[in-house]
């Protein structure tokens, strides 16, 4: 798969569709999901065209997964969510429930988050 320059967080990267930011800098963009999961719900994106996971683990050169890493590092203690606990969150393809195809991770704190996963 390619990268589509056209999905909603290249977007909100150049800045034609409005996001409610946290952090910003020249490599990382963090802003709030507007479909929250939790009280707290940031997604951390990098500004680089990277797929998921994967094609930034594998593609992304070791100081910019180190960067983006610590970044969201940075986030959460910035979003108090290091006071009482966080999830961070990477879906990668449509099993996982993917939705938009350029890598990012959620930071979901600011409730008992409740089990990880049950199967069905």
């Amino acid at each position: 798969m390619n990268y589509d320059q056209n999905n909603i967080f290249a977007k909100i990267i150049r800045g034609e569709i409005p996001s409610n930011k946290v952090y910003e800098d020249e490599k990382v963009l963090a802003f709030h999901d507007i479909s929250r999961s939790a009280p707290t719900h940031v997604l951390v994106i990098p500004k680089g065209q990277y797929l998921d996971f994967l094609d930034f683990t594998s593609n992304a050169s070791a100081e910019e997964i180190s960067y983006f890493f610590k970044k969201v590092n940075q986030i959460a203690k910035l979003l108090e969510a290091d006071k009482s606990g966080f999830r961070i969150i990477s879906n990668t393809g449509s099993d996982a429930h993917q939705t938009v195809a350029h890598f990012h991770v959620h930071i979901l704190a600011g409730k008992k988050l409740g089990a990880l996963l049950s199967i069905e």
